[in-house]
């Protein structure tokens, strides 16, 4: 039986007050379980990138409940999200963010850095990260001497090195040619089949195939969600 992870009841997003306020997101319902692979899909300005925010605690909802494992993230303040964030969540994002003269382990290493884990410690689980995602004999290279598919494969695991619960991609696909993104999606299955839920903005139904689950976003409100899907290409050439 599945596991609820993440609920929002009647999510609103108000930006700017008085006549020039914009009402971003205008009532979300939407519940996802842990190990679901979440699609989150819509066009510019539906609320989607919004609502995604909000699932990652960089911004908080103008009203409505957000619960993570039954707990009330609306009700945190700065420094309880980032908390969160940081022993719960990995980002990964369309332009890497990969520090440009640093090998590819220390880029893997960061989030740990920031926890105060010591050099030993890092090591170790920034080579086991970059091993999930077979860069492991690329630890010493820098993002110049890496490939577009690569440098997305390092950020992927310094996403990932925390071991979080939920993985959160915005648009991953999105700086790379077709078959460097089937690669990363690939990826991003096989993690998702170890238990880590991921939750993907992506603009390309290609991608999308690969989820389990499709939020579709139109006008600050879910208008439809679709299920049952099987990651598509899986084990192709």
């Amino acid at each position: 039986m599945s596991e609820r992870l993440i609920s929002l009841r009647n999510v609103t997003k108000t930006f700017g007050s008085g006549p020039t306020a914009f009402q971003a997101l205008k009532g979300v319902d939407l519940d996802i379980d842990r190990g679901d692979f979440v699609a989150v899909m819509g066009p510019s300005g539906s609320g989607k990138s919004t609502t995604m925010n909000i699932l990652g605690c960089l911004d908080v909802p103008t009203s409505g409940d957000f619960l993570f494992k039954g707990h009330h993230v609306e009700r945190l303040d700065r420094d309880q999200r980032a908390l969160l964030r940081r022993r719960y969540l990995g980002f990964v994002f369309q332009g890497f963010n990969l520090l440009a003269r640093t090998t590819a382990l220390e880029n893997v290493e960061l989030p740990l850095l920031y926890r105060g884990e010591d050099k030993t410690a890092r090591h170790k689980a920034g080579m086991a990260a970059l091993d999930k995602v077979g860069l492991a004999d690329w630890w010493d290279h820098t993002p110049a001497e890496l490939s577009g598919g690569q440098q997305q494969r390092v950020a992927i695991a310094r996403a990932i090195v925390t071991s979080p619960d939920v993985l959160l991609a915005d648009e991953p696909t999105g700086n790379l040619d077709s078959e460097r993104s089937v690669e990363i999606m690939k990826l991003l299955t096989e993690l998702n089949q170890t238990g880590i839920t991921v939750l993907m903005v992506t603009h390309e139904a290609e991608m999308a195939d690969f989820a389990r689950t499709i939020i579709h976003f139109k006008d600050g409100l879910v208008e439809r969600i679709e299920g049952h899907h099987r990651p598509a290409l899986v084990g192709a050439a």
